[in-house]
């Protein structure tokens, strides 16, 4: 069974084509990161009309290097939750539109959801029960999976997802964006434990918060350079030289990373799943990884480095599980929902 996988919920038009939800085809991503790393952040409007002008040509590569037809292709999922308006919208009308007139099933996927399915496309498919941390510019979350649709989310962010964190934090220390792969190249000659930073607590053992680390850098930062909170922040890059630099971003991610591994741990112990997995764009993260590697006791499941970011891949792989368990939506009626949780998307049924 193949499935056509289109994604547009942020900043990548994707499409993908999957085979029984465990060989990959092919997989195309246009990445939007040099548009709006000149605003040092994604610009929705922008993000959108970029999508507009090439999503054709993108599903049309995917078929190509497939090496198929439309006659060959069995059914299309497509993001449909949760991202920027109008970026889904590029998406959800593309995938509707070809759903209507190739004749296909089509299923609307929750794309938070789809990270966690981009570890089904390693050579082992992780075991349930199975928790899973997605951590990505977007969202961080703890949910435990029973089985394919029947999960339930154990713990989330509060407020900033780890990823805007890092975005945030680069900002202040005048390193580019995207805020991860800058900050942990930095990192690399800084002292991690050159700044004490804090964690937050929260009522739920699981949830997260990084709204207040990243204030608590900024005013470390502030009284590094000696100034006080009045100072734009915009300027501070300026006052700091790299060895400073270095050290915050150092001692950021150390802590980030440390709560983000405290929250694993403990629902590891707690519900005591067969598998882990870490999926979002976070998942690149090397000290990530190790802290992960010394903190739990058994192989961590990541999915292929190419695959931690927004694909496509991910969304059509989640799709063929949707097929075995769901009756296809309807095209004309399939909506876009921005801000869509998956405590509201528990699908497991069977047909």
């Amino acid at each position: 069974m193949k499935i056509l996988g289109i994604e547009s919920s942020c900043d990548e038009t994707a499409a993908a084509i999957v085979e029984d939800g465990r060989q990959l085809i092919s997989n195309v991503v246009n990445s939007q990161i040099d548009i709006h790393s000149v605003y040092g952040g994604v610009v929705p409007e922008v993000a959108a009309r970029s999508h507009i002008e090439v999503i054709n040509p993108v599903i049309n590569e995917a078929l190509t290097k497939a090496n198929v037809t439309w006659d060959d292709i069995d059914a299309i999922a497509v993001t449909y939750a949760p991202g920027l308006v109008g970026s889904l919208l590029v998406g959800t009308l593309a995938a509707r539109t070809l759903a209507i007139l190739k004749d296909k099933p089509l299923y609307p996927i929750h794309h938070v959801e789809g990270h966690v399915y981009a570890n089904f496309l390693n050579n082992t498919a992780p075991e349930f029960p199975m928790l899973s941390l997605i951590v990505s510019g977007g969202h961080s979350q703890l949910v435990l999976f029973h089985d394919h649709g029947d999960y339930e989310l154990i713990g989330q962010t509060q407020d900033d997802a780890v990823g805007e964190a890092f975005d945030k934090v680069a900002k202040i220390l005048g390193l580019p964006y995207p805020g991860g792969p800058s900050i942990a190249n930095a990192a690399l000659s800084g002292d991690p434990k050159k700044y004490p930073l804090p964690k937050a607590r929260l009522q739920n053992p699981y949830d997260f918060s990084f709204s207040g680390l990243k204030t608590a850098v900024l005013r470390a930062v502030q009284h590094e350079v000696g100034v006080d909170f009045t100072f734009p922040s915009h300027e501070l890059p300026a006052r700091l030289n790299d060895v400073q630099r270095a050290d915050f971003a150092a001692s950021f991610q150390n802590i980030a990373v440390q709560t983000l591994v405290d929250k694993a741990e403990k629902a590891f112990n707690d519900y005591h799943p067969k598998s882990v997995v870490i999926s979002g764009g976070v998942a690149a993260n090397q000290e990530l990884r190790r802290q992960l590697s010394e903190r739990l006791p058994l192989p961590i499941d990541y999915a292929p480095m190419n695959l931690c970011t927004d694909n496509a891949a991910m969304i059509a792989t989640l799709g063929y599980y949707y097929a075995q368990k769901k009756q296809p939506t309807d095209p004309y009626k399939v909506e876009v929902v921005p801000s869509l949780s998956m405590t509201k998307t528990a699908w497991a049924k069977t047909k």
